[in-house]
């Protein structure tokens, strides 16, 4: 794939994930979230923060699961691999949090995971169908 598909394929993904997560986070589970954390959350986002994960878990989603799936043609693959890579970053983060601090939530942490892996099959999959369509031909 040439470096400008690279690239928008990227922007693509980047937008996906980004719609998807901002519904979970603004609407879906907003008052989990809150209900579960209550003083431990932030008043105001870290964007900066909240930023840099997002172009590093598209980065990782795109060069470990997008393309290999793309260069295969296979949707399928994209799904299930998108969902363990999802799975895998969000229990890095859950999961430390649960070993190393005190009154974290385990059900934040089981519904972190779930969502991971929904977030990142979901999103990977439908790069890949994204990409066929722009790549088709």
């Amino acid at each position: 794939m040439s470096l400008k598909n690279t690239l928008l394929l990227y922007l693509v993904t980047l937008a996906i994930f980004f719609i998807i997560d901002m519904v979970w986070l603004g609407l879906v589970a907003k008052n989990f979230y809150r209900q579960q954390l209550g003083g431990m959350l932030s008043a105001k986002v870290n964007w900066p923060a909240a930023i840099l994960f997002y172009l590093l878990f598209i980065a990782g989603l795109q060069l470990f699961v997008i393309a290999p799936a793309l260069a295969r043609g296979d949707a399928l693959q994209a799904l299930w691999q998108g969902a363990f890579f999802g799975l895998v970053a969000y229990a890095t983060y859950d999961l430390t949090n649960l070993a190393t601090l005190n009154h974290w939530p385990l059900l934040v942490t089981v519904v972190d995971l779930a969502w991971g892996a929904v977030l990142g099959g979901t999103v990977s999959c439908c790069a890949v169908l994204a990409g066929r369509w722009l790549f088709r031909g």
